[in-house]
């Protein structure tokens, strides 16, 4: 009986050891990884750790500089200025708003529970390559809402909704963005 009894506590042992060992691999690999370059045909161990905090992170100076001195300040300056045209510059701020705020359109209550001044550096720059693209070929407000609704549409993001014609609208545009361009 002793001896079952040793017997069964080695072979837990065993057990426990091989757990550990396990369990101690499982956590080496996480932090190294291999790699095959097909040009060359050699193998590289890549230090994941090292590599996510040597990574460029969203700079706050960077997303300052982008969206105000950027793109806020040159959609003031080019979109139709005064009072009359408040709503039409509010429809292409609210289109490039969703894009800016990954699809977070604004409630029925007016509230988008986030904040497009604080996207992601990549975004940012999507939307400045867009207005800056704008600036130099049309100035046309209907051809920035164009580019900000495609823009979205590329992503899936939805569109804002102002009443109940601004569903019937942005099918419209849906099928209109599919008519193929005439050609000059």
């Amino acid at each position: 009986m002793e001896k079952k009894n040793k017997t069964r506590k080695e072979i837990d042992e065993k057990k426990h050891l091989e757990k550990l060992k396990i369990l101690q691999d499982a956590k080496a690999s996480k932090e190294k990884q291999l790699t095959i370059d097909l040009g060359t045909h050699s193998i590289e161990e890549i230090d994941r750790l090292k590599e996510i905090l040597n990574k460029h992170f969203d700079d706050p100076e960077e997303k300052y500089q982008l969206y105000y001195k950027g793109i806020r300040k040159v959609l003031m300056q080019f979109l139709p200025k005064g009072k009359s045209f408040a709503e039409e510059r509010q429809i292409i701020y609210d289109e490039k708003n969703i894009f800016l705020n990954r699809g977070k359109a604004k409630s029925k209550d007016g509230v988008r529970g986030s904040d497009g001044r604080m996207t992601f550096n990549d975004d940012m720059n999507v939307m400045a390559d867009l207005v800056s693209d704008w600036v130099m070929t049309s100035q046309d407000p209907v051809d920035l809402y164009q580019r900000l609704f495609d823009l979205n549409e590329k992503y899936g993001y939805p569109h804002q909704e102002y009443d109940d014609s601004s569903a019937s609208f942005h099918t419209a545009m849906k099928k209109i963005a599919k008519v193929p361009k005439p050609k000059d």
